[in-house]
C-alpha cells in the first residue's frame, strides 16, 4: 500500500483542509495567522507524503509568511509607537458613531451597560462633565473604546466599558490606558474601579494592575506614578 492509499494520509489531507477553512473564519488577526500556519504545516506533510511537491513549496511559503506576520504582531503588541490613546468628549459624534457601529457586540458582552447614558444600568445618568472617554488607536485605526465616569470620591473613577474590536482582542490594547503616566492619571484620576461585568476577566485585569479590595477590583494609579 502506497502513502496515497493509506487512511492516515487521507485523514491528514482532510484535517489540513478543514483547519485551513477554519482559519479563514477567524476575526482575530493573530489567531488567524496561527491557525493558518498550522494548516500549512499539516498540508506540507500531506503533500510530501503523496509527492505533490508544488503544493509542498506553496504551503512552505505560506507558513513562512504566517511566521513573519505572527512574530511581527507579537513584537508590536506592547509597542508605544504602534498604539496611542486619545481622549475624546463623551458626546462627540465620532465616539457616538463608533459605539453605534459596534453596539450589538458591545451589548453582547456588556448587558448591564446603558450606552445611551454611557454608564451602568441602575447607576443612573451621569452628568457630561463627569464622563471620561478614550479611543485606543493602532497605527491610526480605532481599535478600542474605554468609557468611565467620576465617582463621588475625589480622584476616583468607575470604568464602564473597556471594548476592543474583535480583530485586536489578542493584543489587549486597553493596557495602554492603565499604566504610569496614562490618560486617566493625566485627567486627575488616581484610583479606578473595574466595571462589575468585567470582574470575570480576572486575568486581564490583574495583568494591567487591578487587585481585589473588598468586593471590588481596583487599580491605584497613584502607586504606579510613585
Amino acid at each position: 500500500m502506497t502513502w496515497h492509499d493509506r487512511p492516515v494520509t487521507t485523514a491528514l489531507g482532510w484535517a489540513g483542509s478543514a483547519l485551513l477553512v477554519h482559519s479563514l473564519l477567524q476575526t482575530r488577526v493573530l489567531r488567524f495567522r496561527v491557525l493558518n500556519l498550522l494548516a500549512a504545516a499539516v498540508l506540507i506533510v500531506f503533500n510530501a507524503l503523496i509527492g505533490v511537491w508544488s503544493m509542498v513549496a506553496m504551503n512552505a511559503v505560506i507558513a513562512v509568511i504566517n511566521i513573519w506576520h505572527a512574530a511581527r504582531l507579537v513584537r508590536g503588541r506592547h509597542d508605544d509607537l504602534r498604539y496611542e490613546v486619545v481622549p475624546i468628549g463623551a458626546e462627540e459624534s465620532y465616539l457616538r458613531s463608533v459605539l453605534a457601529r459596534h453596539r450589538a457586540d458591545i451589548e453582547r458582552f456588556n448587558p448591564a451597560l446603558n450606552l445611551d447614558h454611557a454608564t451602568l444600568r441602575g447607576v443612573g445618568p451621569v452628568a457630561p462633565q463627569q464622563r471620561l472617554a478614550f479611543l485606543v488607536l493602532a497605527s491610526g485605526e480605532t481599535v478600542g473604546v474605554v468609557l468611565a465616569h467620576r465617582t463621588d470620591v475625589p480622584g476616583e473613577a468607575q470604568v464602564d466599558l473597556d471594548y476592543v474590536l474583535p480583530r485586536f482582542r489578542d493584543f489587549t490594547p486597553g493596557e495602554f490606558l492603565y499604566r504610569r503616566g496614562g490618560p486617566f492619571l493625566t485627567a486627575g484620576v488616581h484610583r479606578l474601579l473595574a466595571p462589575p461585568q468585567m470582574r470575570e476577566a480576572d486575568r486581564y485585569l490583574r495583568d494591567v494592575g487591578f487587585r481585589p479590595e473588598g468586593g471590588a477590583l481596583v487599580l491605584d494609579l497613584a502607586d504606579l506614578a510613585a
